[in-house]
């Protein structure tokens, strides 16, 4: 998929065709179960207004699946879980599996990837 000033000058060269043939011929296509293909016209938008300086917020950076901005607030579930959230983890650049220490002080927990230094104590 092109993105930037590739994406630009390549719709810039292809000229007048369809918005079909523009996304496909950036690299915005991708394939069904049943073999055939998908035009991913929000993608393709997406990256062009991207290219062209608009940023419409969708990264991880601090926006959420459902589009609310991220509140650094966690709150302590009815069974007792702690949950994150995965925007963070997203930000965190965390996986499925990754292990961390959890120390625990006067009122704060800290959660530190297994194998890194604590530098605070």
């Amino acid at each position: 998929m092109l993105t930037g000033a590739d994406l630009l000058a390549k719709v810039k060269d292809l000229g007048d065709v369809s918005k079909t043939d523009l996304a496909t011929q950036c690299g915005y296509v991708s394939k069904k179960k049943d073999g055939s293909d998908r035009v991913n016209f929000t993608a393709f938008y997406e990256a062009l207004l991207n290219a062209k300086g608009i940023d419409l917020g969708g990264g991880a950076g601090g926006i959420g699946k459902g589009g609310r901005k991220l509140s650094y607030i966690a709150k302590v579930q009815g069974n007792g879980n702690l949950l994150i959230g995965k925007a963070y983890t997203a930000m965190l650049d965390l996986s499925p599996g990754d292990n961390f220490t959890i120390k625990l002080g006067r009122k704060q927990i800290r959660l530190i990837p297994e194998g890194s230094e604590d530098t605070e104590d």
